[in-house]
């Protein structure tokens, strides 16, 4: 059975929809305050996290921006904020989806059971595991910190290794170069932010069938880059 992660401060709210998720044959606890909601997410497995933003203490952000750094787990933002700089700042975060209050429960579930089934669908191609990852015939042990490609082992610095890895545990999201540069190398880096086009041209000639027309590492004009699925 799967598993939802309410974090929510109004315990009316979030009593509909503990249980009218649980009508629907998915279990479902309930965090009221931030860093409880936060503690929960990192320590227990959810396939899915419903996010209020106005939480007491740590704000709904600041927990999407750390459960989105630990993990991959769907996250739905589902706020009262409507205002489009808010639902910018919840995507940006690594939000998947964002929900007006008030909502019909019924449009809940089926977007609740809709993200569920894209990520399977993600998991199940990407054979996500403990200690490593497989996509598109590229295999990356993350506690080896290496990487094969058709089963042949290919070299890798350390700052694409890590550049490769963050792409792959954020498929189909995309990245501008400047918020890459500072995940891989650091906020307080020195550097120019082209040194991410270098480093996504070196990931290309390593795993890419035909770096000339990348597949998986795709250009997002305007934006930056992402990893396909």
């Amino acid at each position: 059975m799967k598993r939802i992660l309410i974090i929510e401060d109004d315990p009316v709210i979030a009593e509909v929809q503990h249980d009218y998720l649980e009508a629907s044959g998915l279990a479902a606890d309930i965090a009221e305050r931030g860093e409880q909601g936060l503690e929960m997410a990192l320590r227990q497995r959810y396939d899915l996290i419903l996010l209020d933003l106005m939480l007491p203490g740590m704000d709904g952000y600041e927990v999407c921006r750390q459960i989105r750094a630990a993990s991959n787990v769907p996250i739905l933002i589902v706020s009262a904020k409507k205002e489009e700089v808010d639902k910018i700042r919840g995507f940006g975060l690594g939000a998947d989806d964002y929900i007006l209050k008030p909502f019909g429960l019924g449009e809940l579930v089926a977007r609740v059971k809709a993200h569920l089934a894209r990520y399977d669908r993600l998991v199940g191609g990407g054979e996500w595991r403990r200690d490593e990852l497989r996509l598109h015939g590229i295999r990356i042990d993350r506690q080896a910190r290496r990487v094969f490609v058709n089963e042949a082992e290919v070299p890798f610095t350390a700052k694409e290794y890590e550049l490769l890895l963050f792409l792959a545990q954020h498929p189909n999201r995309a990245f501008r170069k400047e918020e890459l540069f500072e995940r891989i190398w650091g906020q307080d880096a020195l550097g120019d932010y082209a040194t991410v086009t270098v480093h996504i041209g070196k990931l290309r000639e390593k795993i890419e069938p035909d770096p000339s027309k990348p597949r998986y590492v795709e250009t997002i004009w305007g934006v930056g880059y992402r990893f396909n699925v």
